[in-house]
């Protein structure tokens, strides 16, 4: 049964039109991709997307499912394997996570990506938004899916703020209270309002004018106001610590056996302190082993 007609019934209903008719062409949201890859390619697709933008991704993606179309095969790969694979997608914990969800999919669930949240929530590295992007995005499920974006389009539409606050558990209620009550639907408003906010209604420079809920919008109709920003706010790439673990694994990744004198790395970065923790601080997250005078990726 549909609800009843209401405000809000009506803006849901002006996104999702909106969305039928501008969406991206993105592989994860073909047809013939799901029937490929299956639940499998949403959440390699989902682990990728984490902090990486999809214009990096998507030269990776079909790369990596053609090589492990499926957890079995993934969880033959060893580690070294899947980091190299990883290339230039950042941080690459993620790339270890990945491979271990596979092994605990194969272990638990008979090689098939689980449907309920709750056993996605339980595999490595799969927390709210992902376990919830597959069963909605694959599975077709009635659930609210939360991202930045999500989250940046409520703030202005519902609270009249310019930036959402940190992320809170109170997200996925709040996301839940806005979804259609039919399942279909809610699965595309889920979509839908991550599209608006990754295309319209963007952190810096939103393009109200080309926003279907303009008429809606609380942030809007206030004068878009600038209400602050209580996000926390990511460090300087350029000299930071994260380049200088990126400099190292693109090192090992290029090198033969993906394995180099501890010496040869060493060399490779200016700031001996910096590089120091940088190296120790991969070999803590498991992606780098030292042994013998050599430093290599995770066998």
């Amino acid at each position: 049964m549909r609800e009843p007609s209401s405000p809000a019934a009506a803006w849901r209903s002006d996104l999702q039109a909106w969305y039928a008719t501008t969406a991206r062409d993105l592989p994860w949201r073909r047809a013939e991709f799901a029937e490929r890859y299956g639940a499998w390619g949403t959440l390699v697709s989902e682990f990728m997307l984490q902090q990486t933008p999809v214009n990096r991704v998507i030269p990776h993606l079909e790369a990596w499912l053609d090589r492990w179309p499926t957890p079995a095969a993934m969880a033959t790969a060893t580690p070294a394997e899947v980091v190299h694979q990883w290339a230039n997608l950042g941080y690459p914990r993620r790339a270890l996570w990945l491979h271990r969800a596979a092994v605990e999919v194969v272990a638990k669930h008979g090689g098939t990506v689980p449907r309920e949240v709750d056993s996605l929530l339980a595999l490595s590295g799969i927390g709210e938004y992902t376990a919830r992007a597959v069963a909605v995005f694959h599975y077709g499920d009635r659930h609210p899916v939360v991202d930045t974006n999500t989250r940046r389009v409520i703030a202005r539409l519902v609270d009249g703020r310019a930036q959402p606050d940190p992320p809170a558990k109170r997200d996925l209620a709040r996301m839940a209270a806005l979804l259609p009550e039919e399942v279909e639907d809610s699965a595309l408003f889920n979509a839908a309002m991550m599209e608006l906010g990754a295309m319209v209604c963007t952190a810096r420079a939103p393009r109200c004018g080309q926003c279907p809920l303009a008429s809606s919008c609380a942030w809007l109709a206030a004068g878009s106001p600038d209400t602050g920003d209580r996000r926390r706010r990511q460090t300087r790439y350029e000299g930071s610590d994260r380049q200088a673990r990126g400099a190292m694994l693109r090192m090992l990744r290029e090198a033969p056996q993906h394995a180099l004198p501890d010496a040869d790395l060493t060399a490779a970065w200016a700031d001996a302190a910096q590089r120091d923790r940088a190296i120790d601080s991969l070999i803590a997250d498991g992606l780098v082993e030292a042994a013998d005078g050599m430093l290599r990726l995770p066998a």
